[in-house]
């Protein structure tokens, strides 16, 4: 199969979605690898590293999408790229369909074969395409919040771990798993007195364990949230659905009663966010805004301004799926591949996962339902 490897171009995304490693072991079962021109330099690869494991360097987006049969891409295409896509092409990339309908019509539209990171689903229910990232986001969501609580950022002017005699902050996380619980983590070593926040009681007392009592847990209800976010100096939102948009859990009047110079990072944006004033995606240009004097950061590629460590991650847990992928051909991979078949967003003009369908009013249709009626 002719694999396309294109330069990511979303806003300070210098992730790449295969490294030269990944191409050898591609090559060794036969497949053909089209990398654009610096497409792995944000990463720490040169073209010449690609060269050498037998891909072939182009010079254009266009050149890889014209010449690929399958795309894979670390982020969802944005809008400058739908042109550059076949009829019938496959991808295979982190989508984040349900807060997006207009990516989702026009993969519907060209009848695009659409492989979610996100969504591939085991059968304990874990998402093992989205644990890497996930940790970087939790991690690095707290080394923002620090330096967003610095003054010169418009926060409080609060170190985290405090000094002897100074209180530290009170960091609220919002959502016990893999963000949350790495968010915890960080927070933790940095000496904050953390809070986590979660629907699982079984989570919960999972995490109280682990930290044996070095972090405070909590039951999640409207009250209970309100009450936290009202005294937290950093909140983190780290609520996920997989495949659908994050439910808004924190309403504009709890964000109001926040201390002013307060911080939240809502990690949860690729998803929709699930803070109510989160009213935009950020960048790493230009990553954070005030409102109601709260400090607000809601980039969507978080894990892109740490390419280094987030491509080695990425690709570790991407490259098996892609080889089975190439190797089976897609359809066939999919069809006996029930993780294949949860990543499965969108497949000969149909809406394939039912979560994402359902946040845009999409038609459901199953993919074995569209094997039958093709």
């Amino acid at each position: 199969m002719i694999i396309g490897v294109p330069t990511e171009i979303k806003n300070n995304e210098n992730r790449v979605s295969l490294t030269p490693a990944g191409t050898h072991k591609l090559k060794e079962f036969g497949h053909e690898i089209l990398v654009q021109k610096g497409a792995g330099l944000g990463s720490g690869f040169a073209d010449s590293e690609y060269a050498q494991q037998g891909a072939l360097i182009v010079d254009t987006a266009k050149e890889v999408f014209d010449g690929a049969e399958l795309i894979v891409k670390v982020k969802e295409p944005i809008p400058e790229e739908y042109d550059l896509f076949k009829v019938g092409q496959s991808l295979f990339t982190y989508l984040h369909l349900a807060p997006n309908a207009q990516l989702t019509q026009m993969l519907v539209d060209k009848k695009i074969t659409g492989i979610a990171y996100e969504t591939l689903q085991l059968a304990d229910g874990s998402l093992p395409l989205l644990i890497p990232m996930s940790e970087v986001a939790g991690r690095m969501s707290i080394q923002v919040a620090a330096m967003l609580q610095q003054k010169y950022y418009g926060g409080r002017g609060m170190l985290l771990g405090g000094i002897p005699g100074v209180l530290p902050a009170e960091v609220v996380i919002i959502g016990g798993g893999i963000v949350g619980s790495n968010a915890a983590q960080m927070a933790v070593g940095m000496g904050a007195n953390v809070t986590v926040i979660d629907t699982n009681q079984r989570r919960l007392a999972e995490l109280d364990d682990l930290y044996r009592g070095r972090i405070n847990t909590l039951m999640s209800s409207p009250y209970a949230v309100a009450q936290a976010v009202q005294k937290a100096d950093v909140l983190i939102g780290a609520v996920l659905v997989a495949g659908a948009k994050a439910p808004k859990t924190v309403s504009e009047d709890m964000v109001k009663s926040m201390k002013r110079g307060s911080v939240i990072v809502d990690v949860a944006i690729d998803q929709g966010g699930t803070v109510e004033t989160i009213d935009r995606v950020t960048t790493h240009d230009n990553p954070a805004y005030e409102k109601h004097g709260v400090i607000h950061y809601s980039v969507a590629n978080m894990p892109g301004a740490v390419a280094y460590t987030s491509t080695q991650g990425l690709t570790g847990v991407t490259l098996a799926w892609l080889e089975k992928l190439a190797t089976e051909g897609i359809e066939n991979a999919i069809r006996g591949s029930v993780p294949l078949q949860h990543a499965l967003n969108t497949y000969k003009g149909n809406v394939t996962c039912e979560p994402v369908a359902s946040a845009l009013g999409f038609e459901y249709k199953a993919f074995s339902k569209t094997i039958l009626t093709s």
